[in-house]
């Protein structure tokens, strides 16, 4: 039987396109999210649980992996996928806009890994994979607060490789550019999304289908316990910066 995989933020973009072709590959699944219907619109087959769980709230990401890991045996491989882009400046954005990515997209991430690390590091065995992005380690305007998020994202990911490596569990990373996700809907900025899409259209209109990143994700995973990919960065082509 192959391993447990869990995918945070797994109803839309990134997360759904992993969890299509982890079922293709026949993984027990646990998929995560705050609308379980999209997630069960995926009509995935086989082994597949679906849990509402905000990755905010760690008690509620802790119920949902322990009822997984109670069917499924340990989870190998964590998704830290869910994430949240409100574009904006400083000047003008709310600071509840600022805590909301802070909160998803560092705490987040802290929250899921603090849950499967005890059981990897005893078993020697495992892996997480993070969910960056490009605005990990460069700037763009009318992303500051999410570049802070993100930065904190390449940060953690380092830091905690370092202190499990010696355990044989494998931290790492995938940094996306410009995709075609949903992570623009939440936006309340007009004139950032109008400088945002400006932007895709220098791409040609279309940015990174989400498919790629899955497939880079599940060969990263692949590769043999003994060796880390340790960080990916992926974009269209076409996006010059």
């Amino acid at each position: 039987m192959k391993s447990l995989i869990v995918i945070t933020g797994a109803s839309s973009g990134f997360g759904a396109e992993m969890a299509r072709i982890f079922n293709t590959d026949q993984h027990p699944l646990l998929l995560l999210g705050r609308n379980t219907d999209k997630i069960a619109a995926l009509n995935l087959t086989g082994e597949v649980m679906i849990k509402h769980a905000d990755v905010t709230n760690q008690a509620e990401l802790q119920e949902a992996i322990g009822a997984a890991e109670k069917v499924y045996g340990p989870t190998d491989l964590l998704i830290n996928n869910a994430g949240v882009m409100l574009l904006g400046n400083v000047w003008k954005q709310s600071s509840t806009e600022w805590q909301t990515m802070l909160d998803t997209n560092v705490m987040g991430v802290l929250n899921g890994m603090q849950l499967v690390l005890p059981q990897m590091t005893e078993r020697e065995h495992g892996t997480i994979i993070n969910v960056s992005s490009i605005a990990g380690f460069k700037a763009f305007q009318n992303h500051a607060a999410y570049v802070a998020s993100k930065f904190g994202v390449h940060g953690l990911t380092e830091t905690i490789r370092q202190e499990v490596a010696a355990k044989n569990v494998r931290i790492m990373l995938v940094a996306p550019g410009a995709a075609e996700t949903n992570l623009l809907t939440h936006v309340t900025d007009d004139h950032a999304l109008t400088e945002y899409e400006a932007w895709k259209q220098t791409m040609g209109g279309i940015t990174l289908n989400p498919k790629h990143v899955a497939e880079t994700v599940k060969f990263m995973y692949e590769m043999p316990q003994a060796v880390n990919i340790r960080e990916v960065d992926i974009a269209a082509t076409r996006q010059d910066s």
